[in-house]
């Protein structure tokens, strides 16, 4: 049996979830006929209290195809400089916006509005134009954390002091809003943009949707016919998403127990050094002597443990749908034996 611990993306559809997808209603979604697309894109956007949605393929799809509605050539947007808009989207605000980027050291990759307020550029023709603030909530290199809903209404206020839009990258959303027991309102009625990820926490094989108004969405369309993200019978898909919306929302809160259940073995050890606190899924920690984060590894791979290094120090484990709660004690007893 193997424990794959390495990220929430690696989850399977449960039998249920395929048996939706098998049975899905589909169409041509580039020409808007897929009543499932259609089902899917105004039930993310219902909940969130916001006017349309745009399923896409990926998240980082639906990121950057928010970027580049947003903005203009030359323009420049701030985040946090772990963020992942940043750092895993292969240069993206460059290639497929013009933009630059003024990454901003925060708190486990969460921004606060005073940073935000600063790094606003002057109006000044030898300076690029800020026009947008992208946050990420959960942070993913900032261990899982999640914002303060009191920081993002600050940083709401300096958006639109300063004439800024606002956009979500919301990969783990619904890690942050069962941990922090917030609705999707209540980010609706703060961001210009999200992007809500299916495919992550929620187990579905494929796809994340992007939010905003009707106006912004359209353009959103167009973008994404030229980024080559028009789907055809994508119901099939869709239906993936629809049944998780459903029924794998609530079930969060069971992979922030066993995160952390697996925190406190990981405590006791004296090979493990710093770890990051955990409010979520995602568990970062420092690997001391005599392991290196490759070696630890190795070693529970030997195990049938997989787990993921992500520097010269530390190692990341992610929990998700796919990992059970025999699993997890399995786990921490070999931690124990280490």
């Amino acid at each position: 049996m193997i424990t794959d611990l390495r990220s929430d993306t690696f989850t399977k559809p449960s039998p249920a979830m395929l048996e939706a997808m098998f049975t899905a209603s589909v169409g041509d979604d580039v020409f808007g006929e897929d009543p499932s697309v259609n089902k899917l894109e105004h039930m993310a956007a219902e909940m969130f209290k916001m006017e349309a949605g745009l399923f896409c393929p990926s998240g980082t799809m639906t990121n950057q195809i928010a970027i580049k509605v947003h903005t203009q050539p030359g323009d420049e947007v701030i985040c946090e400089n772990l963020s992942h808009v940043y750092i895993y989207e292969g240069g993206g605000i460059a290639f497929n916006s013009g933009c630059q980027v003024k990454a901003i050291k925060g708190d486990r990759g969460r921004l606060h509005a005073l940073a935000v307020s600063e790094a606003v550029n002057p109006s000044d023709i030898h300076k690029a134009r800020t026009s947008l603030v992208s946050l990420e909530n959960t942070a993913n290199r900032g261990g899982g954390s999640c914002y303060s809903f009191a920081d993002i209404q600050q940083i709401k206020e300096v958006c639109s002091q300063n004439n800024l839009k606002l956009h979500l990258d919301g990969a783990r959303l619904w890690n942050a809003m069962v941990a922090k027991k917030e609705t999707a309102s209540q980010y609706g009625e703060i961001f210009d943009s999200i992007s809500i990820c299916l495919s992550k926490g929620l187990g579905t094989p494929v796809g994340s949707v992007l939010l905003g108004t009707k106006d912004y969405i359209q353009k959103a369309r167009r973008v994404r016919k030229v980024f080559g993200g028009g789907m055809r019978q994508a119901g099939y898909l869709a239906a993936a998403g629809i049944y998780a919306l459903e029924n794998n929302i609530d079930r969060l809160a069971e992979d922030h127990f066993h995160a952390q259940q697996i925190t406190g073995a990981l405590t006791k050890k004296n090979w493990v050094g710093e770890i990051m606190p955990v409010e979520t899924n995602i568990i970062i920690f420092e690997v001391l002597a005599p392991f290196s984060p490759k070696s630890l590894a190795d070693k529970l791979a030997e195990f049938g443990i997989q787990v993921m290094p992500i520097s010269t120090t530390q190692v990341r484990m992610v929990t998700h749908l796919d990992i059970t709660t025999e699993m997890v004690k399995n786990l921490i007893n070999i931690i124990g034996t280490l």
